[in-house]
């Protein structure tokens, strides 16, 4: 969590710089700054649309918070928004997320409305490209804040972006997929992106394997 309050404190820093301000000692705080969120997910997501943390806040369109049932059991965690979550401030509506649907309804047998769905950034990166530790950093209050008030038994981390940054390990999606992590508050399950599914289909036979494995634990 320190690594978090320090990515913060150097984007204002830098800021303050900018516009003028010299630097002086800070005295570090020991609460994290996810501790300072408001304990109420509209709330957070007001705080969240109007973030300008990080420069992603520069090419959005709109923000993606997260969206489902807010004392969900099992939530899904993803790397960033695409194109179309971009411009509908919806996550995973795309082809991967059509694909996301269908795994959550077909094989778990429960709506998609009931698990909570959110993403490592808030933001689209260009281009689709991989968050930078910068972005996530700043932006993983947010989502970690969002966990403590969804509360779920069960996250799935949707590829090795979302695995990393949940994890602190930068083990490959390959090695970790399908193991049971526990977390403390939570058990976690690595698997597969819906996107890396579209471009590699022969791999929904691990996936599936993954998601029995998550239906037995629910």
């Amino acid at each position: 969590m320190n690594r978090l309050y320090h990515a913060l404190q150097l984007k204002r820093l830098h800021q303050l710089k900018q516009i003028g301000f010299r630097y002086v000692p800070l005295v570090e705080k020991k609460t994290a700054p996810a501790a300072t969120l408001p304990d109420d997910l509209k709330a957070l997501e007001q705080i969240v649309s109007q973030c300008q943390l990080c420069a992603l806040s520069k090419t959005r369109t709109k923000t993606v918070f997260g969206e489902g049932n807010p004392h969900a059991a099992l939530m899904f965690v993803g790397e960033g928004p695409g194109a179309q979550e971009d411009m509908t401030g919806r996550p995973f509506v795309g082809r991967a997320g059509e694909l996301l649907t269908k795994m959550i309804e077909n094989v778990l047998e429960i709506p998609r409305s009931e698990v909570y769905i959110a993403n490592i950034v808030k933001c689209r990166p260009p281009n689709n490209r991989v968050p930078t530790p910068e972005e996530a950093y700043t932006c993983l209050p947010y989502l970690q804040k969002q966990m403590e008030l969804v509360a779920p038994r069960i996250v799935v981390a949707l590829g090795a972006t979302a695995y990393h940054y949940l994890t602190g390990d930068k083990s490959g999606i390959t090695k970790v997929r399908g193991e049971v992590i526990d977390m403390g508050v939570y058990r976690l399950v690595p698997t597969y992106h819906p996107s890396y599914l579209l471009r590699n289909p022969s791999a929904k036979k691990e996936v599936y394997q993954d998601l029995l494995k998550i239906k037995g634990m629910l």
